[in-house]
This record gives C-alpha cells, structure tokens and sequence, in this order.
C-alpha cells in the first residue's frame, strides 16, 4: 500500500509541475505579441507585387493593428517612389501604409546613387542612412520575419 501511495504522489507532482509548465508557455506566447515582418524590395518590377502583398498581409491578419511592418527599398526599385514620377497606384498605396504605421526605409546609398533626397521621395519615407542592408540585418535583429517576394 505504502508504494501505491507513493507512485500516485508522484504521479500527482509531475501532473502539477506539467500544468504549471504548460500553463506558464501558453502566457509566454501569448498572441498579443505582434508579428514584426519587413519587406525587402529592389527590383523595380516587383514594386506593384511587393506592396499587394503588404495590403493583403495587413488585410490578412485583421488590419494594420495587428501586425508590425517595414519596407526596406534601395536599388532601381527606389525610382518607383520618386514623388516627381510615381505613379497615382503607388503615391496612394504608400500614402495609405504611412498611415497604417507601416515603416518606409528608403536606402541612404541608393539616395546618393540616384541623386534624390527624401523630400523627392513619396512623403511618409525614412531614410536608411547606414543603406538597406543595413536597416534589413538590424530589422532582423530585432526579431523581425525577413520576406523577400
């Protein structure tokens, strides 16, 4: 009887310590987080594709509420966003991530190599002064996904 006893108490401690395990994992992960994404984009014939994956991404996950997002632009890609000749596509797509809190990284290099500063840029971009793959590793570091469509 005595061995019953302590198997069951046994039994019962390593239930009691498997719950509170479980129960302290599910707090940990708790779906409050925010998943963080950042987009890379350099090919100029990617620049539609890229952002209607950001509008069905932010669409996708309940709205710009639920989700952190950042775009990461350099190369000829950046052309795309030159306030002088973007497209009305583009000028309002990017008007209307600014203002869902998207991040809108213009690389530094590539400014220097195209002439531009970001007041000829689309109006809502920062500037990547360290360059784009810079701001993508630091970005990564910082927990966000890397997505490169």
């Amino acid at each position: 009887m005595n061995r019953r006893n302590m198997l069951w108490s046994a039994a019962s401690a390593l239930g009691a310590a498997l719950g509170a395990w479980s129960a302290k994992a599910a707090t940990e992960a708790a779906p409050s987080d925010k998943l963080k994404v950042v987009y890379h984009l350099s090919d100029a014939e990617k620049v539609n594709f890229v952002l209607g994956n950001i509008q069905n991404h932010i669409d996708g996950v309940g709205g710009p509420d639920h989700v952190t997002i950042a775009l990461v632009i350099h190369g000829p890609a950046l052309k795309a966003f030159h306030a002088a000749q973007a497209n009305p596509d583009i000028s309002k797509r990017v008007g209307e991530f600014s203002k869902d809190g998207v991040e809108l990284a213009a690389c530094g290099n590539t400014m220097k190599a195209q002439n531009v500063t970001l007041k000829e840029l689309l109006p809502g971009f920062v500037s990547a002064e360290k360059g784009g793959v810079v701001r993508l590793a630091e970005l990564q570091s910082r927990g966000y996904f890397y997505l490169r469509p």
